[in-house]
Order: structure tokens, then sequence, then C-alpha cells
């Protein structure tokens, strides 16, 4: 429709019309249309709104809805009022133009005409003219000058026009025409004189503009670039707009929009009940100001990642029933210094507007991170922004019925001043289900998820410790695409302990090519862990082994599985996992003479575990000493910055490495001592997996039971031990000299 209508303004400029009127009529033609159809092609909702809820009513009784084809959505009311805005512009211009779209006729067939001489009893008084008329060339004769109006610029007046070829046409009389004479002004009034003296009369000069054409001819442009600037700065002065940088980021949701209450919430039942309390608050607020008590100015998530923290949020605001701001501490931080300042101040404002509301802020840390911890990392713009945070939830203008929620995986680097009493009230710990916490998990996960009778969800939680609820999501996607992809009707157990593995492990290979020499290298890698694993008290069942390839590097997998939920761990423990580790590298020793690169993982791994035996656990010859603080961080794991602070000497630094260096020959001793006692299990369990690449518990059971010394009982002593928190699965990797271990999280004790 935009097209079609730029072409009918066209046409009101270059058509040819007897006279004001029938070009009025054109435009309101056009101006009609466009109220009819929207400036920009869609129906208009004011005349079609009604219309079509009564068809679709009529349709709806019937029993069908028919669609139409190619139907747009109606426009908005706005782009409508930019049409109407539009065509009263346009009315305008030609209104104010005081002219007609009139006939051109050149200087030069102007001036033969005039010399020609008045057309009273002067037959000969015209002169012809070829136009062109679309593709084709066409005789005009123009004769019967008369209302000549000479302007400084043009040359108006009327004219009788007839067509005399190719198709001859009927004369018409009274035409306006104009002849432009720009720069043929100074010609010391020729012109003038030329009529004078072939007895043309009636002939005058142009009259002055009229004061509203002369005002509205400048005024008309300016409110029209007015309109435009208003337009561009409301369109890139939103939320996130280019102008805006003082704007807050934060969305407005209300209940309806959220859609998730805490029966979605599922797993952490002791924070729900915490936060169900501000829930309450805001909804019966006078049973704790009975007792005088207040709700807190703010609440603190904090949690691994994937636990449900911003899920918990999300549930607080459907079932609080009040305004609840949502964003994230990033949206406040820009590179011009003042500015997050700014909007966090913009953000209480409106938050101040629609209180009692909540304001949840994502990823914290980002903006709260503590102030003057180096001068090298000083950061003025978020200093000055966690200024204004601390200023607006407890300052000496603080404001009221507004309630902030902080989630965040990195509570150590916040300020103090943004966590103590009056800001950060309470602090909310979001932590990893346990195993009923999983199972209830799942049970949310799989409402929509078509399940095979077989499936037992409390065995599935039982095979994921560690997982988060993320991880748990993830896995019942999983199991539901392998179904899908299996064509299955429904999701079985098998396809759930097999994400089990894809999520924790990798994509199996089996497409991969490996030469029979470093398959065999693997199978007795993969075979050491198994049989010491098997052998060993205090270590967690073996529930598979694999020589498929899996993960980015892992060419093999040994997969361990606590028996339950495990919080502790022992010396003992950790020691049996020292020497499961290096179980893989001391069997291809034995049987090759020689090590891999494949074993790189373990050996980090061991590292690790005898270092933080020594260095945090006191579990060593140098007492009961801790010798490094912050080592890491609380639920992500990794290093912080001033985590590495030395606090002994270099004699104990040296003796520290000496330790380290007995435990991990210890080890080593332990598994070569177990490996050479059960040589024939080893080569028994390696042959079998050469020959069927995976091995479940009763198979690896069976193997090695079956070549066990005879002096020796098939019973393991001891139990299974775990944190609770790990599910870790040895990897080899003789392709590229990595190895990798994929476990759910990493080995967290305490004591």
């Amino acid at each position: 429709m935009m097209s079609s209508a730029i072409r009918e303004i066209a046409n009101l400029a270059v058509c040819t019309v007897e006279d004001l009127t029938s070009q009025r009529i054109l435009l309101a033609r056009w101006i009609g249309r466009l109220f009819r159809e929207g400036p920009f092609g869609h129906k208009s909702r004011m005349s079609t709104e009604g219309k079509e809820k009564v068809e679709g009513e009529k349709n709806t009784t019937k029993g069908s809805t028919p669609e139409v084809p190619g139907r747009r959505p109606p426009s908005s009311p706005k782009s409508l009022w930019i049409g109407v805005a539009i065509a009263a512009a346009i009315l305008a211009i030609f209104t104010l133009s005081g002219h007609t779209t009139r006939v051109e006729i050149p200087y030069s067939e102007l001036v033969a005409l005039i010399e020609k001489g008045g057309s009273k009893g002067n037959p000969n008084a015209f002169v012809e003219v070829e136009e062109r008329f679309g593709t084709q060339t066409r005789v005009v004769r123009y004769s019967e000058l008369s209302d000549l109006v000479i302007g400084s610029y043009q040359i108006t007046g009327r004219v009788t026009r007839q067509v005399v070829s190719p198709k001859p046409e009927p004369p018409k009389k009274g035409v306006p025409f104009r002849t432009a004479r720009l720069g043929l002004e100074n010609d010391n009034n020729y012109l003038f004189s030329l009529l004078k003296e072939h007895g043309f009369t009636n002939v005058r000069a142009e009259d002055p503009p009229g004061m509203w054409q002369y005002f509205l001819s400048f005024l008309l442009p300016l409110v029209v670039l007015m309109v435009v600037f208003v337009f561009l700065l409301r369109r890139f002065g939103g939320p996130g707009g280019a102008i805006a940088f003082g704007r807050s980021r934060g969305k407005l949701f209300m209940r309806e929009e959220v859609g998730v209450t805490f029966a979605d919430v599922a797993g952490i039942d002791e924070a729900v009940e915490e936060v169900k309390e501000i829930v309450e608050f805001l909804k019966n607020p006078e049973k704790f100001r009975a007792l005088g008590g207040r709700i807190p100015r703010g609440v603190l998530l904090v949690g691994p990642p994937g636990t449900g923290k911003t899920l918990l949020a999300k549930a607080i605001a459907g079932e609080a029933g009040v305004p609840f701001f949502s964003l994230s501490g990033s949206d406040f931080v820009e590179m011009f210094v003042g500015v997050g300042a700014a909007r966090v101040r913009d953000m209480f404002q409106q938050a101040q507007a629609n209180s009692p509301c909540i304001v949840f802020i994502d990823e914290l840390d980002a903006l709260g991170k503590t102030r003057g911890m180096s001068v090298l990392t000083s950061h003025d713009e978020r200093e000055q922004t966690l200024n204004a945070l601390l200023v607006e939830m407890d300052g000496f203008s603080s404001t009221s019925g507004v309630i902030v929620l902080g989630a965040t995986n990195r509570p150590e680097i916040l300020d103090p001043a943004l966590l103590r009493p009056g800001r950060f009230d309470r602090h909310v710990l979001v932590d990893r289900p346990d195993l009923r916490g999983r199972e209830a998990i799942l049970r949310v996960h799989v409402r929509n998820v078509k399940l095979d009778p077989s499936v037992d969800l409390a065995q599935v939680a039982a095979m994921t410790p560690g997982f988060v609820g993320a991880d748990l999501a993830n896995l019942v996607n999983e199991a539901a695409l392998l179904a899908a992809r299996k064509g299955k009707n429904a999701v079985t157990m098998e396809e759930f302990i097999e994400g089990v593995e894809r999520v924790t492990a990798g994509l199996e290979k089996k497409q991969r090519i490996i030469s029979p020499e470093e398959k065999r290298r693997v199978a007795y890698h993969e075979s050491g862990h198994a049989l010491v694993a098997y052998c060993l008290p205090n270590t967690d069942p073996v529930q598979k082994v694999s020589i498929i390839p899996r993960g980015l590097a892992a060419l093999g997998y040994t997969l361990q599985r606590p028996e339950g939920d495990r919080y502790l761990m022992t010396q003992s423990e950790l020691e049996a996992r020292i020497i499961v580790a290096l179980a893989g590298s001391v069997a291809e020793e034995m049987v090759f003479r020689d090590i891999s690169t494949g074993a790189q993982n373990d050996i980090e791994r061991a590292t690790e575990i005898a270092r933080a035996m020594v260095m945090d656990f006191g579990m060593s010859r140098l007492g009961r000493i801790a010798f490094r603080e912050h080592r890491h961080n609380i639920f992500i794991g990794r290093p912080i910055e001033w985590a590495e602070e030395k606090q002994y000497s270099e004699q104990t630094a040296r003796e520290i490495d000496m330790e380290i260096r007995r435990i991990i020959d210890e080890a080593l001793a332990k598994a070569r001592h177990i490996l050479e006692v059960h040589r024939r299990a080893l080569e028994a369990l390696a042959e079998r997996l050469i020959e069927k690449e995976v091995l479940d518990t009763n198979e690896l059971r069976e193997v090695i039971e079956a070549n066990l010394p005879r002096e020796e009982q098939p019973a393991k002593e001891g139990e299974g031990a775990g944190d609770g928190k790990s599910q870790e699965i040895k990897s080899s990797d003789m392709g590229d000299g990595v190895a990798r271990e994929v476990s759910a999280s990493p080995v967290e004790s305490s004591g």
C-alpha cells in the first residue's frame, strides 16, 4: 500500500486536471484510503476490529476458524496517527501553495503565441506543441490566452487546450497553465510590452504572498523536523537506547507475566521456606508489624551455578503479587564514569513509584566487588555505582517498601558494606540438592515427558550425585532426545543411563579409528584403574569400564559412583583415590615397560589430592597445620585473586614438597603391589575389554573373581565412600597427550 500511495502522490504533482476541486478530490480519496488501510498497508484497527470480532464469533460458533491467506495483523494506533499527520501536512502544503496543478508551456512557445495576437477575429492565433504522454507523442494546440499574471519567476494564466493528434479530442477552455521564467526576469519588461503591443488586456502582476503562506512556509518544515526529532528521541532514548545512558535497564514484570510459582521449585526446600516469609509479609504486613518486626531490606541468594537462584527469584515474583523489576549487575556497569550510579538512582526511583515491589539483581558480583582491593585494579565507575547502591539501600534517605533480591555464586568477593545488616539482612544458601531433592527436581522436569513404566526416578537420582537443577534438566532433555532419535514411543531407563554418561563424559565416538596397539594400551590402562578400585577398601564401587572414546580427548574411562550422599572424607579414602588414579599408568608400565601421555590427568588429580592433604587437611607428618588460605571459591572451585599468599619459609616449602612426594611414592608402590599380585586378573580384564569394549559391574566382578588368587576371598571389605558431591570418570587419552577427568563437581571435604 505504501508504494501505491507514493505513486498517487506523484500523480497529484504531474497529472493534468481542470481545477483545484479535482485535485482536492484525488487527495481526499487517498486520505480516505489511508484511514481505511493504515499508513503501512495493514487494515486499520479502528475500522476492522469490531468486524473481525463479530466474524470470529460467528466462526467460533460454527466450530471452525478459517485463516485468511496473506493476512497481516492490524497496525497500531501510533502508526495510524503518523499517517494522519502525513496526510494533514500534504493537504496543508497543497492548500497553502495557492495554485492548482497547471499545464507547463515552454517560454518560447508562450512568446510565439503572444506574437500571434489575440484570438478574437484571428483564427491563426494558436501554437502547437509536441508533448510526451506515457510512451507516445501527441500534438497539443494552445490558444485564447487570458487572465495572465506575470510574476518574478513564473507566468500563469488560462488557455484553451486541444489534443489534435494522434487521436483528436474536443477543446478544453480555461485550463490553467504555467511558464517558468527563472533567469529571464530581468528583461526590462519585454514580455509586458509584447503583450501590450499585440492587444492583450487584463494583464497583472503577481500578488505578494499572504501572511499565513509567508509564515507557514517556514514553520511547517520546522514542525515536521521537530516531530521527526521527537520520534527519534523516543526511539533511541528508551531503555537500552543510544541516548538513555542514565536510564535503568530493569524490566518490569507482573504476576501474570512470570508464570512460575513455588510449586515449580524443588530440591531447595529450606531456601523456599526462607523466602516465603517475604511473600507473606508483602501480602499481610500487619501480621509482622503488630509484633514490631520489619521485612528485610535485602535478601542475598548464594550458591553454586545452576542450583536455581534465578528460578527461585521468578517464583517469588509469581507468588508475591507485586511489581517485580529484573536486571543484571552488568547492566549498571558502563565505560563512562557516573552512568552506572545514575542508572541505580533511576532504578530505585521507578521502584519507589511502584512500591511495594521487588528488585532482583542477578550476578550481583559484577556490581558489588570489594572496593580498594588493589590500586592497579581500581575501577572508579564500578565503585561509584556500588556507592550509589549502598546509599539507595540504606542511606540517609533510603527508600522504603522496596525489597532487593541479589543472586551470586561468588559471595567472598562482595563488599562487606553491601553484606551488612540493613542492606542484605538475610543470606539464603541455595545448595546442591541431596538424593531426595534430586528426585523431586526430576519429577518437576519430567512433567511433560512421556516416561516408560520401567523408569525409576529414585534410581536416576542415586546415579547423579553432585548434579544441580540445571544438570538434571539437561539430563531429562538428553534422555528425551535419545529416545526420539531411536524412534521410541516413551523414554526408558536405558536413555537415562546413557544420558548420565553423555552429560558427564561427553558424546560417545564409536566411529573414531584407533590402532590395535593404542586400543590394547587403553584397555590395560582402564583395567588397572578398575582392578585396583575393586580390590581396595574405602573406594566408590566401579559401575562401568569402557574403552570407547568420549568427549574431547578421552579414549577410555572408568566410572565410579558413590553408594550414597557423603559430606566427609577420611585420610584412608583420599589415599585410596590417589592409588586408583595412579594404577592406570602403573599397569601400562608393567605390561609395556613404558608409560604414555594418557596418564596426564591421573597424575594431576593425584598430585592435587596429595597437596590438599598436606597443605589444607593436616593429613601428613608435618602435623595439623594449614599452609594456605582462601584456596578456592567456595562455589565455583577456581582460584581467586588473592588466593596464593605464601605464609611459610623456604624450608617448610621443601618439606611440603617432600611430603607430597612421599604420599605419591607410597601410592605408586601400593598400586604396583596390587597389580602384581592380581596380574592374571589384569590380563583377563584387558582382554575382555578389547573384545567387548564396555563392561558393567556384574561382568567386571565376574572376570576379576574368576582370576583372583586362591588364597583371596572375592568379597571386598569396607563400604564405598564418597562425598555425595562428586561423580568421577577417570579417562585416558593416548591420542594427543592430554588426559581428562570429567566430574560433576570437585571433591569437597570438611572436618
